[in-house]
């Protein structure tokens, strides 16, 4: 997704970075496999 670099210093900023970058990595792929509706409906749904 283009990140070739930490943009924050410090080991706990730098895992909330990164867990951030997998969440947006994991959300983009949900939406390319099931699509956006189906995934709205499974958040409401939660």
């Amino acid at each position: 997704m283009g990140a070739t670099h930490f943009l924050t210093r410090g080991l706990k900023n730098v895992r909330t970075e990164t867990s951030l970058q997998v969440l947006a990595f994991n959300l983009k792929r949900v939406i390319s496999i099931i699509g956006i509706a189906p995934l709205m409906a499974a958040i409401r749904a939660a």
